[in-house]
């Protein structure tokens, strides 16, 4: 879609409170430079405007940060989802989003029996038991409230918050028009990757509302673990449960980082900080999916020791050959294999500028040499993966957001981690998962069946080539042969062409304006003035008007 500044505004409310809330945060250079000031300011008296200059002493990540904040739930979700892509972000301004909180009311009783309605065309009590009006928790996409069914079983019941579909497409809409202005008026931001980084939020935060498909991946990880008494997933109750209602299993609990609730329960802190980072690892490693959100108040811990992750709206793949270039990777850095290490980076991460190949092996030697000789049990994790960010960022290298979730969770376990046991290392815990993957790596049995696997695929290539060939060869034969280029770089030609042209035939019909009008005047009779002398004063006012944007552009 072409981006165009007005098409910002058929939100006109909506886009009112986004221009309003950057400009009295100190973004009106940036605004300016959109296009976007110029078709407001004809409504400025309808934006109360603040004083910025109070958050003058604020640095720029804060009032990014606080921006964000008061714009509500949609861009709290997206910084969020921003402090995960260290990749791309300055860190100033990920520690900044790392601070932001969901400060959401709770939305009417009222409201919670209308959805329940709507979604069983029958009333609560018909559907439950019982069912407590009083929320148990509340978040910015749902509230969670408690229920039994007739077998006396405890529920928690999540209900989605009424219209925040509508609200959240809405926003996702306008940060689309910003992101794409950003990309055509400002080059230098570019390499953040503004549109890239909005989709990846969109279909994030729409998973997220879909309770049905938090339901499907609770009942895999149920599945997944349903021989590892480790970890206790909630059981789904599906027919209580639609794409707006959640109905599950009640799962008490202690909060994971409530050490001093933990102790007094008799259960020891270093077993069940090893135990988690380990459930997670299996997740990751073996099945290739893992929780995207493991930070304290998700995670539960139950007498028998055993661990509860609550949450699945976000959800992380780790496809089998991402899991290889992190075995990779490790095995570089043990082999001390700077070839190896940028081959493996470069994998891992996609190009977003021309990579500067000395100064990446620069980079990756001093990588390599800050942990070569160090035994993998002992490496310092967040450090290595924080160090493996900084490169990818430093060369442009954008790194997939699955496995940026992937690095952000295992830095927050090793966080929760330290809080259960200070001599906690996540690194023992990896070693193993890393050497049960390299004895998987070289064992006969997956080494015959990926080599069945690329013979099969040689046999479908060599079977579908002459197909291929002749359809080439029969399009040449036809001149229907097309051969398509892409030019990069043309768009603001074009653009700049348009308005070019476009003032050129303003000029054209302003000047022969002013000419006839002026004759007509000369030649023509009193009668006809009151129609010559207006014209002539519009046909100056235009002229005027088009020097003076001329002269605004700074381009004469």
């Amino acid at each position: 879609m072409e981006p165009y500044p007005l098409r910002f505004l058929k939100n006109l409310n909506r886009g009112r409170e986004v221009i309003t809330v950057l400009i009295n945060y100190g973004f009106g250079d940036l605004l300016e430079r959109l296009g976007l000031l110029k078709y407001l300011k004809w409504g400025r008296r309808m934006i109360s405007l603040k004083k910025h200059e109070e958050f003058e002493e604020f640095t720029s990540a804060q009032r990014i940060r606080l921006a964000l904040q008061e714009l509500g739930p949609s861009f709290v979700k997206f910084g969020q989802i921003l402090s995960t892509r260290p990749d791309l972000i300055p860190t100033e301004i990920i520690e900044e989003l790392c601070l932001l909180q969901e400060n959401v009311p709770v939305f009417a009783t009222e409201k919670v029996h209308e959805t329940i309605q709507k979604e069983f065309r029958k009333p609560a009590q018909d559907v439950f038991v019982s069912f407590e009006d009083e929320p148990l928790a509340a978040g910015s996409l749902g509230q969670v409230h408690l229920a039994r069914n007739e077998k006396g079983k405890q529920l928690a019941v999540k209900i989605r918050r009424p219209g925040v579909v509508q609200e959240v497409e809405r926003d996702v809409a306008l940060m689309l028009e910003i992101a794409q202005l950003i990309e055509r008026h400002i080059p230098e931001y570019r390499i953040f990757d503004p549109v890239g980084l909005v989709n990846h939020f969109t279909r994030t935060i729409r998973r997220e509302m879909s309770f049905q498909r938090e339901a499907r991946a609770m009942q895999e990880f149920s599945r997944l673990f349903e021989d590892d008494p480790r970890l206790c997933v909630p059981i789904v109750d599906e027919e209580r449960s639609t794409d707006a209602v959640l109905t599950m299993e009640f799962m008490e609990g202690l909060h994971v980082d409530d050490l001093d609730a933990i102790q007094d329960s008799a259960l020891n802190p270093k077993t069940i900080a090893r135990q988690g980072a380990q459930i997670f690892l299996k997740q990751a490693f073996d099945f290739g999916m893992f929780h995207g959100d493991p930070h304290p108040g998700n995670i539960r811990v139950k007498r028998d020791g055993s661990i509860v992750l609550l949450d699945y709206g976000m959800i992380g793949f780790l496809e089998e050959e991402k899991r290889e270039l992190l075995v990779d990777l490790f095995l570089s850095i043990a082999r001390h294999d700077v070839d190896s290490t940028i081959r493996t980076i470069l994998a891992l991460g996609q190009p977003t500028l021309p990579v500067d190949r000395p100064a990446l092996r620069a980079d990756a030697r001093d990588f390599i040499d800050a942990y070569y000789g160090v035994d993998l049990g002992k490496l310092n994790i967040r450090q290595l993966l924080n160090d493996f960010v900084s490169i990818l960022s430093n060369h442009g290298l954008r790194c997939p957001g699955d496995m940026m979730l992937l690095i952000r969770a295992i830095i927050t376990l090793e966080g929760i981690g330290r809080q259960l046991d200070p001599k906690f290392n996540l690194a023992e815990v990896i070693a193993p998962a890393i050497e049960k993957l390299v004895k998987q790596r070289y064992d006969p049995k997956r080494i015959a069946e990926k080599a069945i696997s690329d013979i099969k695929q040689l046999f479908r290539t060599a079977h579908d080539l002459p197909l291929h060939l002749g359809r080439t060869l029969q399009k040449a034969s036809q001149d229907e042969l097309k051969v398509q280029f892409e030019h990069k770089g043309l768009d603001r030609l074009i653009h700049e062409f348009d308005r070019s042209s476009n003032r050129i035939v303003v000029g054209l019909v302003v000047s022969s304006l002013l000419v006839s009008t002026a004759l007509i005047i000369r030649t023509t009779m009193t009668e006809s003035l009151f129609i010559a002398i207006p014209l002539f004063m519009m046909s100056g006012f235009l002229g005027l008007w088009l020097v003076w944007g001329i002269l605004r552009s700074g381009r004469l």
